[in-house]
């Protein structure tokens, strides 16, 4: 693979560039460089194709993070830009206080890909999704006769958003501390890491005790009380933890047994990443609410969609003064986000992307198993093209390897091509492990070069 540095590319050009976004943009997750005192300076990315990205000085990266876990069917697309273009000539925009054609052919899309009957209701993110699960899920126990459900409960070390509800869900300490008080009723449990599990890690098998814990959370907490629990099928940002075998299916009749809604946050795991339509699929559970965004669009439009059955909605139907959803979203379900959506989810379809996610998962997972040996990786988790590698001091004591340690690896990636991410700012102590998320159109070629750079990288520590 050629990513070297293109020469001839204006460096003083770039640097201005560099110089205009240190003064005038304010980066996600940016820290101050301890030498200069002044924000880190960011690669400026210009144009992107299939897996792979260029910056203003003219290198080549291999984007193993599909930006921020999102553009599912690569860069570049042009099918998707005349959707948006011929949608925005037709109708830009129209609330959906009134409705639009691209709209309601999303949600019957949605429909079929979710195998069930709901009713689809368009944000324009993740955290606005989630946000629009937490109060339907409030108001559907008022109107179904339990209005003291209230709480949710979550996992520790998963990450549901950055607004005042979904930061709350969030079990990441570290993405709250200075943003507290959040908003009230969010309670917290050990996540099914079987590396670390405090129930089972030191036994041969998974005793489920992690699930169990939401049953006894519930209990303790009154189920008269509790909402719902809401959970990703398998944690992405807080360190791609794989609930072991029976674990979402325990969950799911825990929901049942107990009156807690179920709430899936699909926003990473759905749309093909982990090689199905949706994570949740994997295991043959119907949630109650499902929550999607990212890959809706493969991230070329903002668009997100809080998925409730049917049979929830139906509560929402009535004439009494309050029954009805007092919510509004100006941008969610932008038309011509509506529509460059549909045609992304036809390309999936068309490319069979959620199967080839599944494939190259595979071969991914069988191709870095050499570096299940190395002294300083604990584990490499996976499903589909998602993919962890944790990191640790030594294998005895599966200590999580410093900051530094993390940093080199992460570093000698993008020195050698490789955009790979870490999960960074969650739990104290515990951002250890090195994330892999490449778009779904990843070649054997691109796959190649990933693992080498990879293992290149571990094997410099």
């Amino acid at each position: 693979m050629d990513t070297q540095k293109n020469t001839n590319t204006g460096a003083n050009g770039a640097e201005e560039w560099a110089e205009k976004d240190r003064r005038y943009v304010w980066h996600s997750m940016s820290r101050v460089n301890p030498g200069s005192g002044q924000a880190s300076t960011a690669m400026m990315v210009e144009e992107g194709s299939g897996a792979w990205i260029s910056d203003t000085m003219g290198n080549r990266y291999l984007d193993g993070m599909s930006g921020l876990w999102c553009v599912n069917v690569g860069y570049g697309r042009e099918e998707l830009a005349r959707a948006a273009y011929d949608q925005l000539v037709k109708l830009p925009y129209y609330p959906l206080t009134m409705s639009h054609k691209p709209a309601v052919e999303l949600a019957e899309k949605l429909n079929e890909w979710l195998d069930d009957e709901y009713v689809i209701y368009y944000s324009n993110s993740g955290s606005e999704a989630n946000e629009v699960a937490f109060k339907v899920a409030r108001q559907f126990h008022e109107q179904n006769g339990e209005p003291g459900r209230h709480k949710f409960v979550s996992r520790y070390r998963a990450y549901h958003g950055n607004t005042m509800g979904a930061l709350a869900a969030t079990g990441q300490a570290q993405r709250k501390f200075r943003y507290e008080p959040l908003a009230p009723g969010f309670l917290h449990v050990q996540p099914p890491d079987r590396y670390r599990c405090a129930y089972c890690s030191d036994r041969p098998a998974c005793n489920l005790e992690c699930a169990g814990e939401i049953e006894r959370t519930i209990q303790w907490e009154l189920p008269e009380t509790v909402a719902g629990v809401i959970m990703e099928p398998m944690i992405t940002g807080g360190g791609i933890l794989i609930p072991p075998d029976g674990y979402v299916e325990e969950v799911a009749r825990i929901c049942e047994r107990t009156g807690a809604l179920l709430i899936i946050d699909e926003v990473i795991s759905g749309f093909g990443r982990t090689g199905k339509k949706f994570g949740h699929q994997h295991y043959g559970i119907k949630p109650d609410i499902v929550t999607m965004a990212k890959g809706i669009t493969s991230a070329y439009l903002p668009l997100s969609a809080t998925a409730v059955k049917r049979e929830l909605f139906e509560k929402f139907m009535d004439t009494e003064e309050y029954a009805h959803f007092r919510h509004v979203n100006t941008f969610g379900g932008n038309a011509t986000a509506c529509a460059l959506a549909i045609r992304n989810l036809q390309i999936m379809e068309d490319e069979e992307l959620p199967e080839r996610s599944a494939a190259m998962g595979e071969k991914l997972m069988d191709a870095l198993s050499s570096l299940r040996d190395h002294p300083n990786v604990g584990q490499i988790r996976g499903k589909g093209l998602l993919v962890g590698i944790e990191l640790v001091e030594d294998k005895e004591s599966k200590a999580p390897a410093s900051a530094e340690k993390v940093g080199k690896v992460v570093s000698g990636c993008k020195e050698r091509g490789l955009i790979v991410g870490k999960n960074g700012d969650t739990v104290a102590g515990f951002n250890n492990v090195v994330t892999l998320a490449p778009p779904l159109v990843v070649t054997d070629e691109d796959l190649a070069f990933i693992v080498e750079t990879l293992k290149e990288s571990v094997n410099g520590l």
